[in-house]
């Protein structure tokens, strides 16, 4: 994972501090297991409104953690491919924890519900 003189500028408190909002973190948990998620996938699966997952995942995008890309209608939302390496393992070192507890456990179960059988999205 590359690193630019962008991503490289988020420092760890910031990165802490975004982490530490459960909504982000379940967002988070999501993304490291599918490469790219809508935000209708992302409300269905953590059963809550456009409005506060959109606040919650400008958040990311604006500490340079996600990345958007807009496809037809829909926004579709990845980790950062220039993060910080350091983010990342944090990352997958949290979803090793994360998947074996709830609510990480049932968000991944609804998130798979919305995939078709090749993985793609069911939005597009």
């Amino acid at each position: 994972m590359m690193t630019s003189q962008i991503t490289s500028q988020i420092t760890p408190e910031e990165f802490t501090k975004a982490l530490s909002d459960p909504t982000r973190l379940r967002v988070l948990m999501l993304l490291i297991e599918e490469d790219e998620l809508c935000v209708c996938q992302l409300t269905e699966a953590l059963d809550m409104v456009q409005p506060k997952i959109s606040r919650h995942l400008a958040v990311l995008r604006e500490k340079k953690i996600l990345l958007d890309n807009r496809k037809g209608l829909w926004i579709f939302y990845r980790l950062h491919p220039e993060m910080p390496t350091w983010c990342h393992k944090t990352l997958l070192a949290l979803s090793s924890g994360c998947f074996d507890n709830e609510p990480y456990k049932a968000d991944l179960a609804k998130i798979k519900k919305t995939l078709l059988p090749d993985g793609a999205s069911v939005c597009i």
